[in-house]
């Protein structure tokens, strides 16, 4: 049995190497950007006017005040989209202009319209009367000013997300190269396993909830996601044709639960060493999920995980051992893990790390508090379904009490 971070650290080392391929970019929500992305032209392409108003000179309004003002000849209104361009600007002159209009030389200042005193009167106008200095550049939106030639769109292992979208749209990207999206399938064992939708079961039997969760969860991450079906303790010849049959597959990761220990009926480990992989550990120093399994296919890049059977230790399996890998093979950046003061004491095993169901919570100070929930057996559910976030307790410390710091993470990754 191995500690987390060296499993973790032998999860860095055999991620897979997923492809990349080219999409168009409004087909590239939820996936992970392959090369970084520079913008290819400059964003907004012209000045413009961050309010409705009149453009001036602001040189031609130095001096002006009350006592003493000036005429400005109204020559065209310019909306936003309208071609900016003037033929017949002539000294004292001004154009209308709407808010994100594209600003006609020579002008280089906005007068906001809330400012403007029209003559000889506001539905004939055929000049404003400016009463004070206008300051040279006021309100006026940059060329440039958004993105520069060549400036970073999204960099290389980026989830792309709507935010993006509205850049590489503006900018004109139409198509990107991003990593392939991994495919998982994923095997339930166990004679006591039945379907869910069974309305009255034996009290010897479980309902199937390992497979449902681990859909569902690798679904909200945008993963593509294969129910294998429950496999049976007497149908080990039924799970090796099936592995055998998608090993010539396209898919990426094999996953089972249940049947990796060292009982009679924990037949996994035997029959993956049987069909080429080669294992990088069975068993890892944690709780809930100790019994955890990786290997590798020895002749193709496919990896095998083994999680536990029990529904807590299988969602921490995945939580802290599939994920990160998938991160780490999309070329993703390592997750970041927040912190927040315990408010209640707990108690572990000093040379194990536990992942603990907690609540999350902002306290009337502002303050964010992390409370470890009872009933952390990894067969009960109650408290998982009561839970918001996993706390993270490390090896090396058995007894941890209130307002000591503790790291934390959702129970499902935003990204």
């Amino acid at each position: 049995m191995i500690k987390y971070q060296k499993a973790i650290n032998i999860i860095n080392k055999v991620s897979l190497n997923l492809a990349e391929e080219k999409i168009s970019t409004l087909d590239s929500l939820n996936r992970v950007c392959a090369k970084s992305i520079l913008s290819p032209t400059k964003n907004p392409l012209s000045n413009n006017t961050a309010f409705d108003g009149f453009a001036l000179l602001a040189k031609e309004t130095r001096g002006l005040s009350r006592s003493k003002v000036k005429k400005f000849k109204i020559l065209k209104s310019i909306g936003a989209g309208d071609n900016p361009k003037i033929k017949n600007y002539q000294k004292n002159s001004s154009v209308e202009i709407m808010t994100g209009a594209a600003i006609p030389k020579p002008f280089d200042s906005i007068m906001p319209v809330e400012k403007a005193k029209y003559f000889p009167s506001k539905k004939k106008a055929t000049h404003i009367i400016v009463d004070h200095e206008i300051k040279k550049f006021s309100f006026i939106r940059f060329a440039g000013e958004d993105f520069k030639l060549k400036d970073l769109v999204i960099e290389k292992g980026e989830l792309i997300q709507p935010k993006h979208i509205m850049a590489l749209t503006t900018l004109g990207i139409k198509d990107l190269y991003v990593k392939k999206n991994p495919k998982i399938i994923f095997f339930g064992t166990g004679n006591e396993i039945v379907d869910f939708k069974k309305k009255k079961i034996s009290s010897w039997q479980v309902r199937n909830s390992n497979n449902h969760y681990f859909m569902s969860f690798g679904k909200n991450l945008h993963y593509q996601i294969i129910d294998g079906g429950v496999i049976k303790d007497n149908q080990q010849k039924r799970l090796r044709e099936k592995l055998r049959k998608t090993l010539r597959s396209d898919i990426d990761i094999f996953v089972t639960s249940g049947a990796i220990s060292a009982g009679k009926f924990d037949f996994i480990p035997e029959l993956i060493k049987k069909l080429g992989f080669k294992t990088y550990f069975k068993g890892v120093s944690i709780k809930p999920g100790r019994p955890i399994m990786l290997s590798k296919f020895k002749k193709k890049e496919k990896l095998f995980f083994g999680l536990p059977g029990n529904p807590i230790s299988c969602a921490a399996g995945f939580r802290f051992f599939i994920y990160p890998l998938l991160r780490n093979s999309l070329g993703m950046l390592k997750e970041k893990k927040f912190k927040a003061k315990l408010v209640n004491k707990y108690s572990k095993r000093k040379d194990f790390t536990h992942f603990a169901r907690c609540s999350i919570n902002v306290n009337s100070k502002g303050s964010t508090e992390l409370r470890v929930l009872s009933e952390q057996q990894s067969h009960r559910i109650k408290s998982f379904a009561k839970a918001n976030c996993w706390g993270i307790f490390p090896s090396g410390k058995s007894q941890f009490k209130s307002g000591d710091i503790i790291e934390w993470c959702p129970l499902i990754p935003s990204s």
